[in-house]
Order: C-alpha cells, then sequence, then structure tokens
C-alpha cells in the first residue's frame, strides 16, 4: 500500500483510489504530479495489504464502487467531491467553483456515476463478484 504522509498539515486529504484501474491510475498519476504541497495521501484498494475496514470502516465492495476520500478531520466523502478536494488542494483550485454550479453539479454527477457504475467493464476486469447483476 503506498503512502504518502503530510505531517502535521491541516489541509491534508487521503484519496482510497482503485489502483488495478488503468484509468484510475492514469488520473492518480496526473493528480500526484500536481501535488507540489504534498499534502495529498495516495491510498490504493487493490493492493494485498489494504483492509478497508480497518482503514475506512466501509468494505470493500462499497469502495469499489465509488472513489472515497477522507478529510483531515477523519470523515469519509465520495464520489465527485473526492475530485474537488484533490484538484482544490493543487493549481486547479480556481476551477473547483465552477463544478458547484447548478446544472453542472448534476452533470457531473450523473458522468461520474455512469463512469463508477460501469468502470470495471470499460476496462476489462469484471469478475463475478464485481460485477453480478444485483452489483448493477
Amino acid at each position: 500500500m503506498e503512502r504518502k504522509s503530510s505531517q502535521g498539515l491541516s489541509d491534508s486529504f487521503e484519496v482510497f483510489f482503485d489502483g488495478g484501474c488503468p484509468l484510475c491510475e492514469k488520473e492518480i498519476n496526473f493528480i500526484r504530479w500536481l501535488d507540489r504541497k504534498n499534502c495529498l495521501i495516495f491510498t490504493d484498494i487493490d493492493a494485498d495489504d489494504f483492509n478497508p475496514e480497518e482503514e475506512t470502516g466501509r468494505d470493500f465492495q462499497t469502495l469499489m464502487g465509488s472513489i472515497h476520500g477522507r478529510l483531515s478531520n477523519g470523515t469519509i466523502i465520495e464520489g465527485v467531491e473526492v475530485f474537488r478536494q484533490l484538484y482544490g488542494r493543487t493549481s486547479f483550485r480556481w476551477f473547483i467553483p465552477l463544478t458547484r454550479l447548478p446544472g453542472i453539479v448534476q452533470l457531473l454527477d450523473l458522468m461520474y456515476d455512469f463512469f463508477a457504475r460501469y468502470r470495471l467493464r470499460l476496462t476489462g476486469r469484471c469478475t463475478p463478484e464485481l460485477c453480478s447483476p444485483q452489483k448493477q
């Protein structure tokens, strides 16, 4: 499990990402590159030594269903808000208010929900446990 700690920074944010997802990995690598303040912590939920319940209080299936993050106060968030938190700590922070505009919020949520629901199929990583009809 890869972690980058930002000791003492109240602006830290931890993202729980699927390191086995090629598209997710590209996005995370881009955000790592943007993290000039070293305030982001990257935790790969696909790592063998990651214990989802111990780390987040949520099961693996839940974490695989949507991107999750943890604020410095311990609050767990998910979905598009995780990306706002990530990019808000980079040089792209100027863009975040635009993502909160009426209409844009709903569009981003719909787009992300579609991606999250079908990303395993889109990346060729479906297994019976992860892509069963009840999960869809």
